[in-house]
Formats: C-alpha cells, sequence, structure tokens
C-alpha cells in the first residue's frame, strides 16, 4: 500500500503540476500568437481559424480533465486509509486524519489545476472569436452564409 501512497503523492499530484505547467505554456503561445497576428494575411476565414484555435484543444482537454484526476487520487488515498485502517485494526485519528488529508489534497490540487485552464480557455476562446469578426468586417463578410 506503500506504492499507492506514492502514486497519489508523487504520481497524480505531479501529473497535476505537469499538466498545469501544459495548459499555461500554450495559453501564453497562444497569447502570443493573437498579439502578433495579421489578420490581414488570411484571404480565407477557414485558415485563419486553424491558426487562431491550434492548441485550443490542450488547454480545454486539462481543464476538463484535472478535476477528474484529483478525483482519482481522492478515491485512492481514501482506499489506502480504509486499507490501513482495516490491516492494523484499531487505529490512531491523526493517521485517518492523515490519510484523508491526504485524499483531499489531489481533489485540490485537481481543481487548482482545472479552474485557471478553463478561465484560460475561455478567454481564448473569446480573442479568437472576436479576432474572426474582424476579419469578417476587414473583407466585407458575414461568414459563411447558407444559400
Amino acid at each position: 500500500m506503500e506504492s499507492l501512497k506514492m502514486a497519489v503523492d508523487y504520481g497524480i499530484i505531479w501529473l497535476l503540476a505537469l499538466l498545469s505547467v501544459i495548459a499555461l505554456a500554450c495559453a501564453i503561445e497562444r497569447l502570443y500568437v493573437y498579439q502578433r497576428i495579421s489578420i490581414r494575411d488570411f484571404r480565407e476565414k477557414r485558415a485563419l481559424e486553424l491558426e487562431l484555435t491550434r492548441k485550443l484543444h490542450v488547454i480545454a482537454t486539462i481543464g476538463s480533465n484535472a478535476p477528474y484526476l484529483g478525483l482519482l487520487g481522492t478515491v485512492m488515498g481514501i482506499m489506502l486509509t480504509f486499507h490501513t485502517m482495516g490491516t492494523e485494526g484499531f487505529m490512531d485519528t491523526n493517521k485517518i486524519m492523515v490519510g484523508l488529508a491526504l485524499a483531499l489534497k489531489a481533489t485540490a490540487v485537481g481543481l487548482f489545476v482545472a479552474i485557471p485552464s478553463v478561465t484560460l480557455y475561455n478567454l481564448l476562446l473569446r480573442r479568437t472569436k472576436v479576432l474572426l469578426i474582424q476579419w469578417e468586417l476587414a473583407h466585407g463578410r458575414e461568414g459563411s452564409q447558407l444559400h
């Protein structure tokens, strides 16, 4: 069961930390692209849209899955606590509280990764929509019209 404790402490929490860095790096890269992009360089709206939405799915995926990874860590931490309680019989409440704190730490880290990731995704998506509308206005088009 010590390996389960290590998996929660180091595996899941470090994975969430890595995903947080990846989401932040993608968001910074996208902001840089949005500042440098010239919508006049694109003749087709679809080509602009492809360039603007590149890597946004990575941020969205991290934001939507981080809480589940945190929940997985929570379940594993609670399983570890119950296993320890079952094998040792009567347990000191301090050991129980430490096990539950470990479990809740994973949930907190999952939310700590998810909330900024989803926020960044929404802000970048809004910026993408603004740039696409600016392209339409600059090119005198209403976007995709059905005939």
